[in-house]
């Protein structure tokens, strides 16, 4: 595991730097008081969080933090057990219909790509818009094309996703959450699945979308990326935000002991 770790790890050095990104604008995302429970365990425990528009915020912490469940219930594939939770000032229903619809404006983007098998690349991009936005077939397959050149898989239209590489295929995952055109996109530890030499084409592509200023929650181990693209770290353990602050503060500076030990484990690799 330290030799992944530490070869993820060097993947992330070749994330351009310079690459911060826009100023963060007014709440978009915001979380009061967030319980989750699977059924003895206290996955999430009291979790306050706000997110900015344009802000891109990493989540780091060691493995059974609550991390992913965060990602999780922020687009409700997880039900909550009490708090809230706001998208652009609206609290996101149970279910229903009005579910239906705020799910559509956060997109995410899995560490196990989730695309459809049996579909085209170009097919599993289209098939959001047109039928959750009910965007025309043609501008569906517009967009989907110019998104597709955007992170650099053009080429793989008509291809299907097990004829794809890794990397490939997570690049084609980020274009169709892209297609939804949401206001914010959550990453669920989106390199872990990948070979190393695949991780650093896939930040690149999270690194241009900060820069033009995309709303991101970040789940993820690759310290390089969260150095350079992040406006904000979140540190998570046992289910609770134990300290936040901006990446250099954090990396060079971290104010928990949790935090230090966590950073002293990881940084060595």
């Amino acid at each position: 595991m330290a030799d992944r770790e530490q070869a993820e790890h060097g993947a992330t050095t070749d994330v351009h730097p310079g690459s911060a990104p826009q100023a963060v604008g007014p709440p978009l995302l915001v979380l009061r008081g967030v319980d989750k429970h699977f059924g003895e365990l206290h996955v999430l425990q009291d979790v306050d969080l706000t997110v900015g528009k344009g802000e891109v915020v990493v989540v780091l912490g060691p493995s059974g933090s609550g991390k992913s469940t965060l990602c999780r219930v922020i687009n409700r594939l997880e039900t909550i057990g009490s708090g809230s939770i706001t998208i652009d000032g609206q609290e996101l229903p149970e279910e229903g219909k009005g579910l239906a619809q705020l799910r559509a404006d956060v997109g995410m983007v899995f560490q196990s790509f989730n695309l459809f098998a049996h579909k085209t690349v170009l097919e599993n991009v289209t098939l959001g818009p047109m039928k959750v936005r009910k965007v025309p077939a043609s501008q569906a397959r517009e967009r989907a094309r110019e998104l597709l050149r955007r992170v650099g898989v053009e080429s793989q239209a008509d291809k299907y996703p097990a004829q794809l590489s890794g990397g490939q295929q997570q690049r084609v995952a980020i274009a169709r959450a892209l297609a939804m055109e949401p206001k914010i996109i959550l990453f669920d530890e989106p390199t872990s699945a990948l070979d190393p030499e695949m991780v650093t084409e896939v930040l690149d592509v999270m690194v241009s979308l900060a820069r033009a200023g995309m709303t991101m929650v970040v789940v993820t181990h690759e310290m390089g990326f969260a150095r350079r693209a992040a406006n904000r770290v979140v540190f998570m353990a046992d289910g609770k935000v134990v300290e936040e602050g901006d990446p250099e503060s954090f990396f060079t500076a971290p104010r928990t002991a949790r935090a230090q030990d966590f950073l002293s484990k990881i940084l060595t690799h």
